[in-house]
């Protein structure tokens, strides 16, 4: 009988292989950096091809270090940097482009002119999202108007579409020679093309967008059997399991009941709650999503607050102005000083997401005098991403009428304690770890182990999960208001900075 579930983790700055035994513990990793490419300001890119080389040499790896072979493994599933969007040959199985990543904000005025006719907010209804640069619809419009013959391509089936999941499976399950053209649900749902509630993509955003149909993948349920695995490492092996990577991580932290919450501290940070099997409307900034869909079962939705910059301050810290070597120097070097010197941090560097979706807004320091240290530097960086974790959690609230009485976290920013007490402290709420904080791939495993049965259901996911480490709030409320004040004067100097 097989013994283990694999997972491919395709992220904003790398791809990993990891499985997971039936207790949800990691078996093997193997995990490689990709290149980000920065053509202009604003403009963010990855080379699609890297990123499935580095995809099936993890997979190797993996598989070497544990002495393991593809039969070994039950199935396979994948989660993906969702808003990302790649166009190419089917013939050929080459790129047309680079693909564009989520930050990337080159569609801006895109933006500005569909909601010139009727707001920001115009597709809500249908796609629960407003219009912004994140998400992947008016990326794979810029590529149809921008690259030499991608439209006519397009129009003709020749070229595809996909998010990378789509790309990765499709390159996976035979490329140019059968590969599947699929995307979950999950994924669908950030393309602003798919229709909350049929699941199917939205006739009328493909005419308001100019989409031609003939290049967008089938959308299938987060959980069931698409098909096998031809590359030569994992051949014969079920590919089962799609979803983005935050609603894996949701997923992974086993949030199955509405109300259930967690928060990923990755590049970005990512807030999602589940609202069972009917979409909510947000009138307090924040997206309505897909949360998963587990085979012929009813999809469920979740809310969302999506933060652009967290981790990726921290990189931006390190690798732009040089205040230290590795990303966890930080942490020594902000609990250095007592408290930020009276600086904030606004990482608005291509705008704003929730709450506040402020495409014009960028990055501000606010509060600087001679006082201030590369320390002090160090801790608002920290504390900046637990103070818009705390902006989206009150939209949350506002939204749902939810209290939330807990939060669970994961993402590779958790292992900074310092920032996961100041979370308890600014949210005044317990902030809870898992033993497992690698829940994005978890989860993708999760999907694909349900398909073929190797979890039976979602109760044999529930017993999985254990906490590590529980940081309890002790901040006097006085100072707490005042910190919180302050932010919000840093968060409304950035606004309307680009004319």
């Amino acid at each position: 009988m097989t013994s283990y579930v694999g997972a491919i983790d395709q992220g904003t700055t790398s791809s990993r292989f990891i499985i997971f035994d039936r207790q949800g513990r990691i078996a093997s990793v193997a995990q490689k950096e990709h290149r980000q490419i920065y053509p202009r300001p604003g403009w963010v890119e990855h080379d699609p091809v890297e990123i499935m080389n580095n995809t099936n040499e993890m997979i190797g790896a993996a598989l070497a270090r544990a002495n393991l072979a593809a039969e070994d493994l039950a199935a396979v599933g994948i989660t993906n940097q969702r808003e990302t969007t790649v166009l190419w040959d089917r013939e050929t199985g080459r790129p047309l482009h680079n693909a564009l990543v989520w930050q990337d904000t080159r569609v801006d005025q895109l933006v500005t002119t569909f909601a010139a006719d009727g707001g920001q907010d115009r597709f809500r209804q249908v796609t629960g999202l407003p219009l912004a640069s994140y998400f992947a619809g008016l990326k794979l419009r810029w590529l149809l108007d921008n690259v030499d013959g991608a439209r006519a391509k397009a129009e003709a089936g020749q070229a595809l579409f996909g998010t990378i999941d789509s790309w990765v499976i499709w390159n996976l399950t035979g490329g140019p020679n059968g590969g599947i053209h699929v995307t979950d649900v999950t994924n669908a749902s950030r393309t602003q093309l798919m229709n909350l509630e049929t699941c199917d993509w939205d006739r009328g955003m493909l005419d308001v967008f100019a989409i031609p149909a003939a290049c967008l993948p089938k959308i299938v349920p987060s959980s069931f059997v698409y098909g096998e695995i031809a590359t030569p490492t994992l051949k014969g092996t079920k590919i089962a399991g799609i979803l983005g990577d935050q609603q894996a991580a949701l997923v992974g932290q086993t949030c199955f009941s509405p109300g259930e919450a967690k928060n990923t501290y990755g590049t970005g940070s990512f807030l999602l709650m589940n609202t069972g099997v009917k979409p909510v409307q947000s009138k307090a900034g924040l997206l309505t999503t897909l949360a998963y869909q587990f085979g012929e079962e009813r999809p469920c939705y979740a809310l969302e607050g999506a933060i652009a910059i967290t981790g990726a301050l921290v990189q931006w810290l390190r690798d732009n102005l040089k205040l230290f070597d590795i990303a966890t120097q930080i942490e020594p070097l902000a609990r250095s000083v007592e408290d930020n010197g009276g600086i904030y941090i606004v990482p608005a560097f291509s705008g704003l997401y929730a709450p506040y979706w402020k495409e014009n807004a960028r990055g501000v320091i606010a509060g600087l005098t001679r006082y201030v240290t590369r320390a002090h530097f160090a801790r608002a960086a920290l504390e900046s991403t637990a103070y818009q974790v705390r902006d989206v959690v009150e939209a949350m609230e506002s939204d749902s009428g939810i209290r939330l009485t807990s939060l669970k976290t994961d993402g590779g920013m958790v292992a900074n304690e310092l920032l996961m007490q100041f979370q308890a402290d600014i949210l005044n709420v317990p902030v809870v770890r898992p033993k497992v904080v690698e829940t994005t791939a978890l989860g993708a495993a999760y999907a694909a182990g349900l398909a073929v049965g190797y979890w039976s259901n979602t109760d044999d996911l529930r017993a999985n999960w254990e906490i590590d480490k529980t940081w309890t709030p002790s901040m006097p409320e006085d100072r707490r208001a005042h910190y919180t004040k302050s932010w919000k004067k840093a968060v409304q100097r950035s606004f309307d900075w680009v004319d």
